[in-house]
């Protein structure tokens, strides 16, 4: 488990979402995949998240007198805590939540930029929805979303496989009597009494 703080740098967070779903890289396979991120950079946030025990050293191998070590995120550590979450002022999870949605922005456009992208092809999907639960049937449904996720991410990418990003975002929400839902996928909107069942998670 980790502070908000240490996992939200923007920097931060890209290393670790390069790294999840790719087993291991080198910090010279996250250069690569990182361009815009100079090596100084690089070495410094891997080494801050391996000293808060991140990421992890799951190889090394001597080159040409240097040693080159490949890591992995221990997703267990890889979370903020509920004590550091209750911590949290409303500024900072606003500067956290700025930051995510910033990391999710980069990450389509990033996409987009690809000559080969075919978002209607390629099933990239952004939905919101609404849901009504107690509290008990909040915390199972984030439970589920887990643990389906969970099961996906020792997959390699072998036989076909691509590398999907799920972001989630779950936000209790009070609307008045009448609330107006807007369809993203549509550019529909309706007066409803309450809201549509759904889900309120993007994927790309």
């Amino acid at each position: 488990m980790a502070t908000a703080n240490l996992l939200l740098h923007p920097v931060r967070l890209r290393i670790l979402q390069t790294l999840l779903g790719a087993d291991e890289l080198t910090t010279a396979q996250l250069r690569d995949r990182l361009p815009d991120v100079s090596p100084a950079t690089m070495y410094r946030h891997v080494g801050a998240l391996t000293q808060a025990g991140i990421l992890e050293v799951v190889r090394e191998k001597p080159i040409r007198g240097t040693v080159e070590r490949s890591y992995r995120v221990r997703q267990e550590k890889a979370l903020v805590t509920p004590e550091a979450r209750a911590g949290m002022t409303k500024d900072d999870h606003r500067r956290a939540f700025t930051v995510f949605t910033g990391a999710v922005m980069a990450d389509f456009d990033r996409y987009l930029s690809r000559d080969d992208s075919e978002p209607a092809r390629e099933g990239v999907l952004y939905r919101q929805g609404a849901v009504m639960l107690t509290d008990e049937e909040f915390t199972e449904l984030v439970d589920e979303i887990e643990a389906v996720v969970a099961r996906r991410t020792h997959t390699t990418p072998d036989d076909g496989r691509t590398r999907h990003i799920i972001s989630l975002v779950l936000v209790p929400d009070k609307p008045a009597e009448t609330d107006t839902q807007t369809d993203i996928r549509t550019g529909t909107t309706d007066a409803t009494e309450g809201g549509p069942g759904g889900e309120n998670a993007s994927e790309s």
